[in-house]
């Protein structure tokens, strides 16, 4: 019989490409590994890796159980907490993963209201920004991903449970004393000379899109995930940006002024789970918290 606890040693040990990398990351030690492996493979019947001096490949049977191990796992643990809820044990837990600005804004007034309604509810959170955080989902490494798109893709998350919270649009930032900040609505185009500062990969991505679609390419003098630095960057007259509203809220733009951008680049906001941890009680609530945080005044 495969157990549990050998499938998340054997996709540990894929991940990492060692037993001792394995061994750290899930605080045992190396010798526990090689016999949970041995295990499982005396369990599988068939040898599920190959070692060849330092290097560790997995067989073909291996990779077909590590392929299958995300979706075994997801599925025991919302066995487990909605059975333990049937019982009447008033507990869950809850793994969130958001992106920054989804963590200084939603987040904090979800979990508090969480926890006011289900003090026995445990929530831990860890930030990353999508694709990685839907990654982490789809990996069983967190049970909500908060993430955020541009544009409309149908099969982006089609195999994910997805409830959408709000639609966030992006305002442009400038330094007090540029000609535009007193504009109130500046065409993108009319920013198409200055220096810019971009943030993450996905938001990069998308600044390079519109601008393009405006008729020029963006010269990008910085880039940086952390929004603070953003404005410190504006702030200091370094270049202009473009933050969503949400970001926003969270930071103070000193030195900086905000001025709404034309045409309108909106992201939506959405909170995913997988469809077995849907049913959860402890995800359920969380998820509820999420869009009520969501609304907005």
């Amino acid at each position: 019989m495969i157990e549990a606890r050998h499938l998340r040693v054997l996709r540990a040990v894929a991940a990492t490409g060692s037993f001792s990398a394995a061994a750290r990351e899930l605080g045992c030690t190396q010798p526990a590994v090689s016999q949970q492996m041995k295990a499982l493979e005396s369990s599988a019947g068939t040898p599920l890796l190959i070692r060849t001096g330092r290097e560790m490949r997995l067989t073909q049977a291996g990779e077909a159980l590590v392929r299958h191990a995300s979706g075994i796992l997801a599925g025991l643990t919302a066995a487990e907490e909605e059975v333990a809820a049937i019982a009447g044990l008033r507990a869950g837990r809850v793994r969130l993963v958001s992106f920054p600005s989804g963590s200084s804004t939603l987040v904090p007034t979800a979990l508090a209201a969480l926890r006011a309604a289900h003090p026995g509810t445990r929530v831990s959170l860890v930030e990353a920004e999508p694709p990685r955080s839907v990654e982490m989902l789809r990996e069983g490494d967190c049970d909500i991903a908060l993430a955020f798109r541009y544009g409309s893709n149908a099969t982006e998350w089609d195999d994910l449970v997805v409830r959408p919270l709000l639609v966030d649009r992006l305002v442009g930032l400038v330094p007090e004393g540029h000609a535009l900040a007193e504009a109130g609505t500046v065409a993108i185009k009319d920013l198409a000379d200055e220096p810019w500062i971009a943030g993450c990969p996905r938001c990069r991505r998308q600044l390079v899109e519109v601008c393009e679609e405006a008729g020029f390419t963006p010269r990008i003098d910085f880039a940086t995930d952390d929004y603070p630095a953003v404005v410190g960057l504006v702030g200091a007259g370094l270049g202009v940006a473009v933050m969503p509203e949400l970001a926003i809220e969270s930071v103070r733009p000193k030195g900086a002024r905000t001025v709404t951008v034309e045409p309108a680049v909106q992201r939506e906001i959405v909170a995913l789970t997988l469809p077995d941890l849907a049913q959860v009680p402890a995800v359920a609530a969380t998820l509820d918290q999420l869009a009520r945080a969501a609304e907005r005044d």
